[in-house]
C-alpha cells in the first residue's frame, strides 16, 4: 500500500514538472553549456599554452653576455614573444595601461659587474687556502646586487607572476652558477673543463595504463565538478515547488490526506534523483562523444561508470535532503529562489569547485570539509584521478546519505511544529 502511495506521489511531481517544461530544459541545457564553455577556456592552461606565445616587453640595456643568454632562454621557451621596440618608459607605460603583460628590462653593465663580482670573490677563496694568485688583482668590490626589473600590468594574475619570476631567477641562477665554475677553472690553472651540471635531478612518477602516463586535463576535472554543481542547482527548483504547494494548498490536502507526509518527501526525492543521474549522464555524455570534436581530450569512464553513477545517486540525495529544507523554511518564491542560488554557489565556492582547497586560507580548509560539495568532489576525483573503487570513497558516501537524512528530519519537524493544532 505504501508502495502504491509513493508511485502516487512519484507521478504527481512528475505532473508538476510538465508544466514547467522551459524550466527542466534549463535545469539539463544551463549545465552543458556551463561545463563545454568552462573546459574550452581552462583547457588551454592544462595544455600549458602550446601553440600560443605571450608578446612581453624586453629591454636590453646591457647588450652583453648574459643579457644575451637570458634573451635566449626566453625566445627558447616557446612561451613568449619578444617586443624590442620600447625604451624603459614607453614600457612602463604600455604594461601598466595594459597593452602588454609585462616587460622584462636588463640593466646597464650587468655582465661586466657580475663577472667583476665573481672574480674578486674567487680570488678572495682561492688566496684564503693558501694558494697562489696575483695579490694586485685582489679587491674588495663594494657593488651592489644588480635589479633584472620586471613590470606586470596590475590586471596580471598572482600565478603568472610568480612563475615568471621563478623562471628570471632560475634562468639568473644557473648564469652566476657556470661563471662562478669557469672563474675557480681561471683562478686554478686547470685545462679540466668543470661543467656545471645538476647531481639531484626531480623525476615526476605518474598513473600509468598499458605502459603509458595518464596525465591529468581538463576534462578529467571539470566534468565531475560541474556536474556537482548542476545537480545542487536542482535545490532552486525543488524549493519553489515546496513554496508554490504551500501557496496553493495542496501541502494542507497532502497533510490531511491518509497518506503520511514522508511519502510525499519521498515521493519528490524519487523524482529529482531521476534529474540528477539523468544531468550527470548527460555531463558525460558531453565529455565522452562532443568534447574530441571540439580538439579537447575524451572523457575516461573506463570501468569507473557504476561508482560514478552511485556517488551521483548520494550526492542528489544531499542536494535534494537541501531543497527540501529551504522549501519548507521559505514563506514565499522570493525568499527560495534567491537564497537557493546564493547558497549553492557559495557551498560550490566552500567545496573547491571555483577554488581548489588547498589554495585556500587555513580556516577555509577547515570549513570546506563540512561542505557536501566537498565530500561529493572528493569522491568523483577519488574515481576519475585516484583509481578508488567504493571502499575507497565509503566515507564520503555515508556523509552524504547524512546529510540528507538530517537535512528531511529538520525539514519534518519544522513543518510538523508549524502545523501543530
Amino acid at each position: 500500500m505504501l508502495l502504491y502511495k509513493l508511485w502516487r506521489s512519484f507521478i504527481k511531481e512528475i505532473l508538476l514538472l510538465k508544466r514547467d517544461i522551459g524550466g527542466i530544459v534549463i535545469i539539463f541545457v544551463m549545465p552543458l553549456l556551463l561545463i563545454v564553455t568552462i573546459t574550452l577556456i581552462q583547457d588551454s592552461t592544462f595544455k600549458n599554452m602550446e601553440g600560443s606565445k605571450i608578446p612581453i616587453i624586453f629591454i636590453d640595456n646591457d647588450r652583453s653576455e648574459i643579457s644575451e643568454s637570458i634573451k635566449k632562454q626566453l625566445e627558447n621557451s616557446k612561451t613568449f614573444e619578444l617586443l624590442t621596440d620600447f625604451n624603459e618608459k614607453s614600457a612602463e607605460k604600455a604594461v601598466f595601461g595594459g597593452d602588454y603583460q609585462m616587460a622584462i628590462v636588463i640593466p646597464k653593465n650587468l655582465t661586466k659587474d657580475i663577472n667583476s663580482n665573481i672574480d674578486s670573490k674567487v680570488q678572495s677563496i682561492v688566496s684564503s687556502f693558501g694558494l697562489e694568485t696575483d695579490s694586485s688583482a685582489i679587491k674588495q668590490n663594494t657593488s651592489k646586487a644588480k635589479d633584472i626589473r620586471l613590470y606586470f600590468d596590475p590586471a596580471t594574475n598572482i600565478s603568472f607572476k610568480n612563475n615568471v619570476m621563478n623562471a628570471v631567477n632560475k634562468m639568473v641562477f644557473e648564469i652566476e652558477n657556470k661563471k662562478i665554475y669557469k672563474a675557480f677553472q681561471d683562478q686554478l690553472g686547470t685545462t679540466e673543463d668543470l661543467k656545471n651540471s645538476s647531481l639531484i635531478a626531480f623525476k615526476e612518477i605518474t598513473p600509468q595504463k598499458e605502459n603509458i602516463d595518464v596525465l591529468p586535463n581538463s576534462v578529467q576535472h571539470n566534468v565531475p565538478a560541474w556536474a556537482l554543481f548542476a545537480i545542487f542547482f536542482i535545490v532552486v527548483p525543488l524549493s519553489i515547488n515546496l513554496v508554490k504547494e504551500k501557496s496553493q494548498g495542496t501541502s494542507v490536502r497532502a497533510r490531511i490526506s491518509p497518506t503520511p507526509y514522508f511519502i510525499h518527501i519521498l515521493g519528490k526525492t524519487c523524482t529529482y534523483l531521476i534529474i540528477c543521474v539523468i544531468q550527470f549522464l548527460l555531463m558525460v555524455a558531453v565529455g565522452i562523444y562532443l568534447f574530441p570534436y571540439m580538439d579537447l581530450p575524451q572523457f575516461d569512464v573506463t570501468g569507473k561508470m557504476l561508482p560514478l553513477i552511485i556517488v551521483t545517486i548520494f550526492a542528489g540525495l544531499a542536494a535534494i535532503g537541501f531543497g527540501v529544507l529551504l522549501g519548507t523554511v521559505a514563506d514565499t518564491q522570493e525568499q527560495s529562489a534567491p537564497f537557493g542560488a546564493t547558497s549553492v554557489v557559495v557551498l560550490a565556492a566552500i567545496g573547491g569547485i571555483w577554488v581548489p582547497v588547498f589554495l585556500m586560507p587555513e580556516f577555509m580548509q577547515v570549513i570546506a570539509k563540512f561542505s557536501p560539495m566537498n565530500w561529493g568532489l572528493n569522491a568523483y576525483y577519488d574515481i576519475i584521478l585516484r583509481n578508488s573503487g567504493i571502499g575507497g570513497i565509503a566515507e564520503e558516501i555515508i556523509f552524504l546519505f547524512l546529510f540528507y537524512i538530517a537535512m528531511v528530519a529538520v525539514a519534518l519537524f519544522y513543518e510538523r511544529k508549524q502545523n501543530a493544532v
